[in-house]
């Protein structure tokens, strides 16, 4: 795993955790602030790219719609209302005994309108998915033009010059897939298209 930003680092060990314990799951659903986006939706960080090679991916919530997390900002306000607001906190371990005893009475002892009166750890089952020793590279059919991005600056060498890639792409293999156009290209991580090239022009 090589998550170069301090934080996306510490989230991606945070979520090796979790994902040790409780499987893989199929995606993420996030807003778009760091460290899980750009600002823009979609956009490529190592986070998404880690979690590709996981067989796994980032969903990210439309920019300033923040009913399309409302789930999540529900149990934000609750958290604020019941814990935050009157818990005293001095340490780290005094506030994760303080958030430990909420989280089981929020999962096991709260039942719930929304599904049918039960509580929510009545509804949880592990992924079947298991973490793997090491992140799966993408592999490419033979015959099909790879190149590997630079470690140390996000560019590509391709037929005599260098193009720029996304820099979440640092070090990882891309397949060049030519378009029907004369001179066009799309290059792929995997299945996943993540830029375009024009001979023609230069872009």
């Amino acid at each position: 795993m090589c998550i170069r930003t301090w934080g996306a680092r510490k989230i991606a060990r945070r979520l090796e955790r979790i994902f040790r314990h409780h499987g893989l799951p199929m995606a993420i659903y996030t807003d778009n602030a760091n460290p899980w986006g750009m600002g823009v939706p979609q956009g490529w960080i190592r986070l998404r790219v880690w979690l590709l090679k996981l067989g796994g991916q980032l969903i990210h919530a439309r920019p300033y719609h923040p009913q399309g997390r409302g789930k999540n900002e529900r149990f934000h306000r609750s958290l604020k209302a019941e814990v935050l607001a009157f818990a005293q906190m001095s340490n780290f371990k005094q506030a994760q005994r303080t958030f430990d005893r909420w989280r089981d009475l929020y999962n096991h002892h709260r039942p719930y309108q929304g599904i049918a009166m039960a509580v929510p750890a009545s509804r949880y089952r592990p992924s079947s998915r298991s973490f793997p020793a090491t992140a799966p590279e993408p592999v490419y059919d033979p015959g099909k033009i790879v190149r590997r991005v630079s470690s140390t600056k996000a560019y590509v060498a391709f037929n005599g010059k260098a193009w720029r890639m996304p820099k979440a792409f640092q070090g990882e293999a891309l397949a060049i897939r030519p378009l029907e156009t004369d001179g066009q290209y799309r290059m792929f991580f995997a299945a996943n298209q993540i830029a375009f090239i024009n001979l023609r022009n230069g872009n």
